[in-house]
């Protein structure tokens, strides 16, 4: 019964916070900076975003209740700073590329994610298979929108010009 309680607020948790993350600045069609960039003819509609990311945010959630739940398990408290650190590079990205209109510094940020991810992965599945398998959709997204920055800074090699970045929040 304590994975539940665990469930019951890191899914809640780590979906509010990136919801948070996504709400901090305009993101997609709502941000004029993003749809005056010319964008890779692999990047998905826009309502692909809001969903994959949900998925994942609730995945990512049910992984890290998994290996709190694991008390007493070797490596847990050195796999539970990993997941946060990652994650705060999780969050720190949207305001990054959507606010600040930093291509390469979210490229970067989405290198060191993946990495970091990579890492959690392998320390979660040391403590619980089924958690490790849960972070790798979330490998494979981010590995995908680091393609799709990419390819965005590459079509796009003045996009810190086209509109004045975002110099405040849009949270309250």
């Amino acid at each position: 019964m304590s994975f539940l309680r665990w469930a019951i607020v890191t899914v809640p948790l780590i979906v509010l916070l990136g919801f948070l993350s996504g709400a901090s600045v305009r993101v997609g069609s709502a941000n004029p900076w993003y749809v005056a960039l010319a964008k890779p003819a692999l990047t998905p509609p826009p309502w692909v975003f809001p969903v994959a990311w949900t998925s994942l945010y609730i995945m990512l959630g049910l992984a890290l209740a998994m290996i709190l739940h694991a008390r007493g398990a070797r490596g847990r408290g050195t796999a539970i700073a990993v997941f946060a650190v990652q994650f705060a590079f999780n969050l720190a990205w949207t305001p990054l590329f959507f606010g600040a209109h930093r291509i390469g510094a979210a490229l970067l940020v989405i290198v060191v994610m993946l990495a970091l991810s990579i890492a959690t992965t392998i320390m979660f599945g040391r403590i619980r298979t089924i958690a490790a398998w849960l972070m790798v959709p979330y490998m494979v997204w981010i590995s995908f929108a680091g393609v799709l920055t990419f390819g965005i800074g590459r079509l796009n090699p003045d996009a810190e010009t086209l509109v004045p970045a975002a110099r405040t929040s849009q949270m309250l």
